[in-house]
Parts: structure tokens; sequence; C-alpha cells
């Protein structure tokens, strides 16, 4: 294949992801592995947020309602004003480690200090006793602490944990969607993890 053709068909296929591939790497003489040969087109990349009713939840707001959905990795948040928020996160890297049920934000920490949990020092001798408010910090630059020891709503500073399994319970956000979050987030504030 040309030099030419190949490039047309990397700048087509990344511009048109969702088209079938088939027909035009024919067209060009170009054969493809197995799995991109279909003809049916298909969508490689579907978010898997959806909205949800917080009265699917609670019987009512109180001082506002938190749903973090462990499934499609997104956190819901409905204020007493209406206000109706939708966030990415990073949830548990296992069922084990995933808590659900409800709780509730006890306290909100700005620039946070991380202590490991005592199974996570189990499970890795070298973690540190404690890790100051920095970029090194786990916790980012803002956490809402759960009724629950040990669990957290927390930011990041390694944006690549946001949508994956990554973290030991908590539910991470980035760091500029944490912020946003805790300054609408009252103490008491009502939280479920489904």
């Amino acid at each position: 294949m040309s030099d030419m053709k190949r490039r047309r068909f990397l700048a087509l296929g990344l511009a048109t992801p969702f088209l079938g591939r088939a027909a035009f790497a024919e067209e060009i003489g170009l054969t493809l592995p197995d799995e991109l040969q279909s003809s049916v087109a298909t969508r490689q990349n579907i978010s898997s947020f959806r909205r949800i009713d917080w009265r699917e939840h609670f019987d009512s707001l109180g001082k506002g309602a938190i749903v973090a959905d462990t499934v499609s990795r997104a956190l819901h948040y409905w204020g007493t004003d209406g206000t109706y928020k939708l966030y990415p996160t990073s949830v548990p890297i296992s069922d084990e480690l995933t808590r659900r049920g409800y709780t509730e934000v006890i306290k909100k920490v700005k620039n946070p200090t991380w202590t490991p949990t005592p199974s996570m020092r189990e499970r890795d001798p070298s973690l540190p006793v404690t890790v100051p408010a920095g970029p090194q910090n786990p916790l980012g630059v803002r956490a809402l602490y759960l009724s629950w020891q040990y669990y957290r709503i927390h930011g990041t500073h390694d944006t690549r944990k946001i949508g994956r399994r990554s973290s030991d319970g908590c539910i991470g956000l980035y760091n500029e969607q944490i912020i946003d979050l805790y300054d609408r987030v009252a103490v008491g504030t009502q939280v479920k993890l489904i």
C-alpha cells in the first residue's frame, strides 16, 4: 500500500470511528485483521453515564444527596436548591473493597493528609505512615470524610485513575471537580454507594 493510501486510511479511521472500515480498507487495498473486518458499524466508546433521580434512593433531599454509582463510575449530586451535577469517578478495584449502602458526609478537609489503612499497610508494609498535602498525596486537594471509617470521596493528582477501578475503597474525582463538589456539599449530606 502506498504511503498516501495508508495516511488516508488512518486519517479517516480516526476521524470517523463509528463507520464501518472494511469497505474503505478494501477500496484502498488494505487487509484488515479479522476483528476489524466486520461490515457492521459498531460504536467503540459508549459512556455508561446515566441520569438517575435522587428519589429512587432517598426520602428527602435533606442537606443534599450524593449517589456514587460504582458500575457507571459516576457521582451524582443534588443540592437543596435543585442543582444537579454529574462527575466521572474512580471506584474500588474489587468488590471486596467496595462498600455499598447509606452513609453521610461527616467532615470536609482542604489539602488533607493521607494515612494508609491498617489493611493497606498489611498488604504493602512499604507504604509511608502518612503523606502530607501535595502532589504525592492520594487524596488530592479536598476530601469528604464519610461516616464509614476509612472511606472518603476525594480528589486525585493521578488523572489516569478516573473512570477506572483503581482505589482501595474510596471514590475519586479530578481535583477540579472535587473542589466544585466540596464547595457545594454540607456536612450531613446523605450519601449512597450503589
